[in-house]
């Protein structure tokens, strides 16, 4: 469907026109017609959808719509905060969205747009949130300072976007929303969009927002089908290292995205790369935001070739002409395996998603199989293959199965092996005649189950008193050894100032690391 078809202001469809999109994707086709009426939504949309512009082209037609409200009109010289409020949870996200905000609203007239993230100095971001302004996207750390101390306005805000809630809820931020949410008025509206609504993060929902919407449109159990997915076993971290040599050396790789587990790893590695002579920078919490906006600049123009990043780093990244995104370190959690390998294949491009996976990661890789319900085809590179065994890993369990009794959620009918259970609905431990079913062992078994007080009647009998009985001395660590000990001396505690080997303890010989043996 065309965006005109949509509802929007034609300010609106001209920009889009002019960014080079002709027809709205599935979450814009079905979250916007609602933004536009009001209503409260709760949306899970995949990286690379187009969920940014699902919410911000409804902001913009909000501001649009004040504009034209002769009772919404603003006095000059009066501070009266945004209109819109987006809560981001990291910087690159919400610079992300205030590009897309630019983009979108490039025909809006006198449109004032704001970022307050941390990293960046306080006074340009005081003067821009004392002066008009229509939206302001904001991280929620930066937000509540500027809130503590009474620089940021919130009273006049209608509209509160939450983008990737559940990791601004994962990170701790939790507490920072619903201080946030507290300063605006309740009569606003309220846009959610996650990953998932289960948890701590329904709960948020259930809190801030009234008689949502749930709009679905990806599920972390797509395919990729624009994005190839490998996995090779590697035996070390030498091993690892001379894979990823191979794989950045290739000439289909253009640009890639490689995530490492620790912001020092990735340090380390963007060194050594270097040091190869590749182009490559590291991108980290731990890096200023001016590093960072300049290190995302050079991997948009083609300056960089590789890119090493942490999660969370990398959330806002888009850059189309990333081909390669390459697991070097595996994530903490699954679903952010997810959010890693929709860093390619964007715009309709094709990417390729590689993970390098040590025996001490098949516990991640299957719960990455698992949770996205598909395999990571295994392969090797010839003259680096590895020389221990492929680790066994277990097919991935379909959605909505029943763990070790089926393909069925247990507890419903049929949870045996697909098949429908003939004792669904009897009652356990009945006899045959009452219509019930009995488990292994029969009728003595149930029996016994139906009594379980009088199991052990009559079965033992009170022991005789036994030396072992006896109050046991101080000393006694309770193991017997079945040994005497002729010379109980050796045993006891050395006396203060009694010389080592005269009956005490030996002191543990210290090692070279400082560790005692």
């Amino acid at each position: 469907m065309s965006f005109e078809n949509l509802g929007l202001n034609e300010a609106l469809t001209k920009a889009v026109a002019a960014s080079g999109y002709e027809t709205a994707t599935e979450v814009q086709l079905q979250a916007i017609p609602p933004g536009l009426e009001g209503a409260d939504l709760m949306v899970s949309a995949s990286t690379g959808s187009g969920k940014t512009a699902s919410f911000i082209l409804p902001a913009l037609q909000r501001v649009l719509i004040a504009r034209g409200d002769t009772t919404k009109r603003r006095e000059k010289g009066v501070i009266y905060g945004p209109r819109v409020l987006v809560l981001c949870p990291t910087r690159e996200l919400a610079m992300q969205v205030a590009k897309a905000a630019a983009t979108y609203g490039r025909f809006v007239p006198g449109l004032r747009v704001a970022t307050v993230v941390g990293g960046v100095p306080y006074p340009a971001q005081i003067a821009a949130l004392r002066g008009p302004l229509d939206i302001l996207i904001s991280t929620s750390g930066r937000l509540l300072d500027h809130l503590n101390t009474g620089k940021a306005v919130l009273e006049n805000v209608e509209m509160l976007v939450l983008d990737e809630a559940d990791r601004m809820l994962d990170m701790g931020f939790i507490d920072d929303i619903n201080t946030i949410a507290a300063q605006i008025p309740a009569a606003r509206q309220t846009v959610m969009y996650s990953a998932t609504f289960l948890g701590h993060v329904g709960r948020l929902a259930q809190n801030l927002l009234r008689e949502p919407r749930r709009i679905d449109v990806a599920s972390h159990t797509d395919t990729h089908e624009n994005i190839e997915q490998r996995l090779h076993w590697a035996d070390n971290v030498n091993h690892k290292n001379a894979l990823l040599d191979h794989i950045l050396t290739q000439k289909e790789m253009e640009q890639a995205l490689v995530f490492t587990s620790t912001q020092r790893d990735a340090d380390w590695l963007a060194d050594r790369l270097a040091d190869m002579g590749h182009h490559v920078a590291s991108l980290h919490g731990g890096h200023p935001q001016g590093r960072r906006n300049r290190v995302l600049q050079g991997l948009r123009n083609g300056q960089l070739k590789i890119l090493i990043a942490t999660d969370v780093a990398a959330r806002g990244i888009d850059v189309p002409t990333i081909s390669h995104v390459i697991n070097y370190g595996l994530p903490m959690k699954a679903e952010d395996y997810v959010h890693r390998i929709g860093r390619t294949g964007r715009a309709g491009r094709n990417g390729l998603a590689v993970t390098l996976g040590e025996r001490m990661d098949v516990g991640m890789i299957r719960r990455i199989q698992q949770f996205t319900t598909q395999s990571i085809p295994v392969q090797v590179v010839e003259g680096l293959e590895p020389k221990s065994p492929e680790p066994k890993m277990f097919a991935p369990r379909p959605e909505g199965a029943g763990g070790r009794f089926g393909n069925k959620p247990f507890g419903k009918p049929g949870f045996g092996h697909g098949a429908p259970s003939k004792s669904f609905g009897k009652k356990p431990f009945a006899s045959r005649a009452e219509g019930g079913f009995l488990p292994r062992g029969g009728e003595a078994f149930a029996a016994r189950e139906r009594a379980p007080s009088d199991r052990n009647a009559g079965r033992f009998e009170p022991r005789a008193p036994h030396a072992s009985d006896a109050p046991r001395s101080p000393f006694d660590r309770g193991v017997a050894t079945g040994r005497v000990d002729h010379n109980p001396a050796s045993f006891a505690p050395r006396k203060p100032g009694a010389p080592v080997g005269k009956g005490g303890f030996k002191p543990q010989r210290p090692r070279p690391n400082g560790f005692t043996r």
